[in-house]
């Protein structure tokens, strides 16, 4: 039976990260996106065609769009949502006339992912990515000073925001700012404070009831065209699972994620399965996520976390941390091997590192690649998932 599909996600020609480079890790598959495109607009044949090509020159496939970016209209709700579900309809035409049919995307209302530390010192020298709840409450409180944060907040945690924001010295608070407005995979350029706030302003007078109807929308839209083209849809959870900024969850455990695939069944609307995601919460049952919705499943992120005591939690090496990554890839396994027994579903899904610690050459290197994407913590994560796999099924055997 086929292992997984080893893929890398790589952000193109001004990435740190080189196509030759990747090639050397042993990966088959690269993850990309037309990411010059401004977000909503259609992605041309000509872009697609281009960057497949350069892909391929390498000697590699590019075998997941990561990602079609939703615009914030569609996320909102606004009037003018329907012209932009029609463009991305369109790109998706676009992909698959170019062969590509697996689109990871996201639905998070203001950036990908919210980290308070993007260079946390591990005992070994390495450094990861972290988030640690109190200095969220401190960026909320006294940079963000969004109206009516003090009411989310119990005492304890303004008390002990109150005090960590005060112990920062000015490059140390701005470090923080950045830290959260960097969470944008593939781009350097951080959110400025202002936009975060408008669309913070924004989003925080949407329930949760009706984003997540706004999601419903939009696959009630799109997955019947995307099941004509054979297309997969493969949504990512929140990251962290958990409310941020007062600002809602709609995919971030067992429950919404059963709303999001019940809102338009059909094979085209599935899970980007990301265990680093969904195990920042430790109540979520990632085996019996998968179990469950295993079928549903057509991209895989693998990484592990710490979670402390405090709430907070890092990026930990991919075989260690609070998430039992043999009991998942064991779960994962017997998922390709239903499909394999039913004929029905890939057997190979894509499944890449996600993130990975800084350290070796990639800190001479630090500065050219984007937050959690370096070069050597990635591939020794790579490394590390695949001699996991081959041993379980040798196991198995």
């Amino acid at each position: 039976m086929e292992y997984l599909k080893k893929t890398f996600r790589w952000f193109g020609p001004d990435f740190g990260v080189t196509l030759e480079d990747i090639k050397q890790i042993g990966v088959e598959g690269i993850v990309a996106a037309c990411q010059h495109i401004p977000i909503g607009e259609v992605w041309p044949n000509s872009d697609i065609a281009a960057l497949k090509k350069n892909i391929e020159s390498a000697g590699l496939q590019w075998s997941v769009v990561e990602s079609v970016n939703i615009h914030t209209t569609i996320k909102y709700g606004l009037p003018e949502r329907d012209k932009y579900i029609e463009n991305y309809i369109q790109t998706l035409r676009n992909l698959a006339e170019n062969g590509i049919y697996t689109v990871c995307y996201n639905f998070m209302q203001l950036i990908d992912w919210t980290r308070t530390d993007l260079d946390y010192q591990l005992p070994n020298s390495a450094s990861a990515l972290r988030f640690d709840p109190i200095a969220a409450a401190a960026f909320d409180l006294f940079i963000l000073q969004r109206e009516g944060a003090s009411d989310c907040y119990d005492e304890q945690t303004i008390n002990e925001a109150k005090n960590y924001f005060d112990t920062l010295n000015p490059e140390e608070r701005t470090a923080l700012e950045h830290a959260i407005l960097a969470g944008m995979p593939g781009s350097k350029k951080l959110i400025s404070l202002e936009e975060f706030k408008r669309n913070h302003r924004t989003v925080l007078e949407i329930s949760k009831e009706q984003l997540q109807e706004n999601l419903a929308y939009f696959l009630k839209s799109i997955i019947p065209e995307a099941e004509k083209l054979g297309i997969k849809m493969a949504i990512h959870p929140d990251d962290p699972p958990f409310e941020v900024f007062g600002v809602p969850r709609i995919a971030s455990n067992y429950e919404e994620l059963k709303f999001i695939l019940d809102a338009c069944p059909s094979p085209s609307n599935g899970l980007t399965f990301c265990s680093g995601s969904l195990g920042a919460s430790a109540g979520n049952d990632l085996v019996k996520i998968i179990e469950d919705f295993g079928d549903r499943i057509h991209f895989i992120h693998l990484r592990n976390v710490e979670r402390q005591e405090d709430g907070s939690f890092y990026e930990a090496s991919h075989l260690d941390g609070s998430l039992q990554m043999e009991e998942i890839l064991k779960a994962i396994i017997s998922e390709q091997k239903r499909r394999y027994s039913s004929g029905i579903g890939e057997i190979a899904i894509p499944m890449r590192p996600d993130h990975g610690h800084v350290l070796l050459d990639d800190k001479r290197r630090q500065t050219d690649f984007y937050s959690g994407y370096s070069l050597i913590g990635r591939a020794l994560g790579l490394a590390q998932i695949y001699g996991l796999e081959k041993g379980i099924r040798s196991f198995d055997n």
